[in-house]
């Protein structure tokens, strides 16, 4: 996955070692925001409105006229081969090139961003790397940031080397050339490699070979995407801090849930550092490199000279969505949120709870209790009928329970839980999807 220039002494990743924007996250899906996501979209389509609640922090429809570049008080062309400065070949091996040249990057007046590819007579090949002027994207504390892109993966007939992405970097690394990478963050919301018709999810974090197990990130590893070379598709992050103790990054292809990583699986101030800050969004189509090696188990890069030149990534529309913690509390509950028990002494908040949009038809309920439990059940209904009750999953002290529920439904929750000895009884929630 994209990863950021390696150590001098460290082996080239498997991923991009290039900073990714780790603002991709997004606030795609909780409850109406489904619509943000959406479901494989058609070429032209506009971008999305924010939900009630959400902001558009940013968008770009890209109706340019046929031919013409981007617009640079939006947009920043990156150039060559690597950041002043910063790890070369992007600190990935890729063979490419990146220029600002309209034959590798430009509007193709049909409502399209078309990024390129190109060989030229003598090998040589130019591509296009392009960020966001803004890197200030973040999701403040007790609230969620979304980005989202409708996108049309490359589709060249001889693809190995190919890698198209769409990511985002900690704003950070802009300043030093991303040599802070990983520790300012990096998430990889769309990624393809070797024309496979595949995506994969990662984020980056920490310091080299560290919690994150760079260069590789966590990573949901490459998934099938059907149709993703034929067809535009919504590739979405949202990071979710509607729960500061235990805040969430969440992948979703049109609109399902793909891959989720917990704050729990890294240190807090790993966690911290990569995530509690603004971030710049990266669109790149890079030929050759350490992530298609990987995949191929080959030197894409000796091969460079047979792979189809021409071939580009395109994107319909990107927007970064905003929820404030202030805004709509939907994707969390609509009573509070930090409880104490009620079926023994205790009387101080000791667990937090909340419920989480996963998808249209479902939800998850989250519950961390302060003190160690030997056991939670959740209690709840649907629309006040058929109470449920379900001993919940535990992952490093974070408890979870999914459940199926249509927009619109509500759900009234709560809980029962160990402490010490001693069973608990928490108050009664509410959440409507």
């Amino acid at each position: 996955m994209r990863t950021s220039p390696p150590p001098a002494s460290a082996p080239a990743g498997s991923q991009r070692t290039v900073p990714l924007v780790l603002g991709s996250a997004l606030l795609l899906l909780i409850g109406t925001l489904v619509g943000l996501i959406g479901s494989g979209g058609s070429a032209s389509a506009a971008v999305p409105g924010a939900p009630t609640g959400w902001t558009t922090l940013f968008s770009d429809d890209f109706n340019g006229s046929s031919g013409s570049a981007l617009n640079r008080t939006d947009w920043l062309y990156d150039l060559g081969t690597s950041y002043a400065g910063g790890a070369a070949n992007w600190g990935t091996g890729e063979v490419e090139s990146a220029t600002d040249s309209t034959n590798n990057v430009y509007q193709d007046g049909q409502g399209h961003l078309v990024i390129k590819a190109l060989r030229d007579g003598s090998g040589h090949w130019t591509s296009g790397r392009i960020e966001t002027q803004r890197t200030d994207f973040a999701a403040p504390a007790g609230g969620q940031l979304q980005m989202s892109a409708s996108i049309l993966q490359p589709n060249p007939q001889s693809g190995l080397g190919y890698w198209p992405a769409f990511w985002a970097m900690g704003g950070a690394a802009r300043p030093v050339g991303a040599t802070n990478w990983p520790s300012i963050g990096e998430f990889d919301i769309m990624e393809d490699v070797n024309a496979l018709s595949k995506h994969s999810t990662t984020f980056h974090c920490g310091v080299w070979a560290g919690e994150c197990h760079d260069p590789d990130g966590i990573t949901s590893d490459l998934q099938p995407c059907a149709g993703c070379q034929t067809g535009y598709h919504t590739y979405s992050a949202i990071i979710d801090r509607t729960n500061t103790s235990a805040e969430q990054l969440r992948f979703y292809l049109d609109g399902n849930l793909t891959f989720t990583v917990n704050e729990n699986q890294v240190s807090v101030a790993t966690w911290q550092a990569a995530v509690d800050h603004g971030f710049m969004a990266i669109f790149d189509l890079a030929i050759a490199g350490s992530y298609p090696d990987k995949v191929c188990g080959c030197s894409s890069a000796a091969q460079a000279g047979s792979i189809t030149s021409g071939a580009a990534m395109s994107v319909d529309w990107f927007a970064v969505y905003q929820q404030s913690p202030s805004g709509s509390t939907t994707g969390g509950t609509t009573g509070s949120t930090t409880g104490g028990s009620t079926g023994g002494s205790t009387t101080t908040p000791d667990y937090t709870a909340g419920v989480t949009h996963v998808s249209a038809n479902q939800a998850q309920i989250t519950f961390v209790p302060t003190t160690p439990a030997a056991y939670v059940d959740v209690h709840y209904l649907v629309n006040g009928s058929g109470q449920q009750n379900f001993r919940m999953t535990n992952s490093g002290g974070t408890w979870t329970q999914n459940v199926a529920l249509t927009t619109g439904s509500t759900l009234t929750y709560w809980f029962t839980y160990e402490k010490n000895g001693p069973q608990y009884d928490s108050p009664h929630y509410t959440y409507v999807q």
